[in-house]
């Protein structure tokens, strides 16, 4: 049997991964970008595409964090359902929102054409299963608001959903026509790769230690180097490190961990999500489900698994397999592997300029694919025009998230609690 490792699938599938040298001594560039994920790689390419130059710091190497590490989803709008996004944010901010994230699946895939991406994409849709009653409702009424506002969608039920699922498990599933997959270290890496041969320059291995005002711009530094610029975008979202940055305390850290299969074959596999979409379902403490490019099952859930023996990682993929894949039998775990995750209080994202020509963004509460890649096209526009209509969101003036360390505590004890339950059988 193979040996389950502590490994991020999207790494060991992805064969041309860019590696970059650390930042040493000093350069310039019209714009300074933190974070060489979705973000700041979506930015770059928006920049360097008006003729700016560009320089990316970034504190491990392309990939690293949230991007890298993601489920792959390319989902469409938010976590939360569009009525409740414009009773948040206004009936116009709103609007401005959910437009811009319903099509925001679409800018993914412009992408991986534009710069001939090998990221394993899928563009058949997404899959959001109803594990109850309760949850079916909750899928009927996001249906209603995305159809009423002219999206893609339908509900599945009865043997559509079985069909289409492969589980007799989900009592209803929203089928998202926008959506589709990707193997998200590959898309990252393209992204990389694409922004370097139109002159980006690229620096791994360079944590920046300070952000300063100067008289004509910013100020990067980091341990070896520097970067000046007229502008910076801090593109690290979860992952900012130090105190050079107050974006972090917007946000509290959530953790997401996978678990993936050996490859799988034969008629019982092929009925597994055999459109080729991804899936996640409807309870609070949810699942996510999905297959690769190989055929692996890849299942995944809220909660740091950096904490877990490797032996109840392997026991909770097993009984959420079991429970909705009874026809596969005992499976082969292969890899696991944890993200992290930046959470709002509302589950929106923040949009932020601290000061002429700095401006970030952080907590995309999971839905990095989509936002992070159209949050860095639109921050560079705005840089380009300082025109705040290229926005998708205004610019953010919420006070910073209290007790961020005692939230992220709490929400992982009581994940890791539901997960022993569902080992044990006791909560599904």
């Amino acid at each position: 049997m193979p040996q389950l490792q502590k490994a991020c699938l999207w790494e060991l599938a992805t064969p041309q991964r860019p590696s970059h040298t650390p930042l040493v001594g000093e350069h310039d560039a019209d714009v300074c970008i933190i974070g060489a994920g979705f973000t700041g790689l979506s930015a770059a390419l928006r920049l360097l595409e008006d003729g700016r130059s560009v320089c990316i710091v970034e504190a491990h190497q392309v990939g690293h964090g949230g991007s890298g590490r993601n489920v792959g989803l390319v989902n469409a709008g938010t976590w939360v359902p569009p009525d409740d996004v414009e009773k948040v944010l206004g009936k116009a901010a709103g609007d401005t929102l959910n437009r811009a994230l319903g099509g925001a699946p679409a800018l993914v895939f412009e992408h991986i054409d534009r710069y001939g991406i090998d990221c394993q994409d899928t563009r058949t849709g997404t899959l959001h299963m109803a594990h109850n009653a309760a949850g079916l409702a909750d899928l009927r009424s996001r249906v209603e608001q995305w159809q009423r506002r002219g999206a893609k969608l339908e509900l599945l039920t009865g043997r559509d959903c079985a069909d289409a699922c492969g589980t007799e498990q989900a009592s209803g599933a929203l089928l998202d026509y926008r959506a589709g997959t990707v193997n998200p270290m590959a898309y990252a890496s393209g992204l990389a790769i694409a922004a370097t041969q139109r002159g980006a320059q690229l620096y791994g291995d360079s944590p920046v230690t300070g952000l300063a005002r100067t008289e004509d711009g910013w100020r990067v530094s980091t341990a070896r180097g520097s970067v000046r610029a007229g502008k910076v975008i801090i593109a690290s979202n979860a992952y900012t490190e130090g105190e050079w940055a107050e974006v972090g305390k917007h946000i509290f850290a959530g953790y997401y961990y996978q678990v993936a299969s050996t490859p799988l074959s034969g008629s019982a596999a092929d009925q597994v999500l055999k459109g080729g979409q991804g899936s996640w379902d409807t309870r609070t403490v949810l699942s996510s489900i999905r297959r690769d490019a190989e055929g692996r099952l890849v299942l995944g859930s809220l909660g740091n698994a950096a904490n877990y023996p490797l032996w109840f990682i392997r026991r909770w993929a097993d009984r959420i397999a079991s429970h909705y894949f009874p026809q596969l039998g005992k499976l082969d775990w292969q890899c696991t592997w944890t993200g992290r995750i930046g959470f709002t209080p509302d589950h929106l994202l923040r949009l932020f300029e601290p000061a002429p020509g700095l401006v970030a963004a952080t907590g995309y509460n999971g839905r990095g694919v989509t936002t992070g890649t159209l949050v860095g096209k639109s921050l560079a526009e705005y840089l380009l025009g300082e025109d705040k209509q290229a926005l998708p969101m205004p610019f953010s003036n919420a006070q910073p998230v209290s007790a961020r360390g005692l939230r992220s505590a709490t929400y992982d004890a009581g994940f890791g609690l539901y997960h022993a339950g569902q080992c044990l059988r006791v909560v599904l």
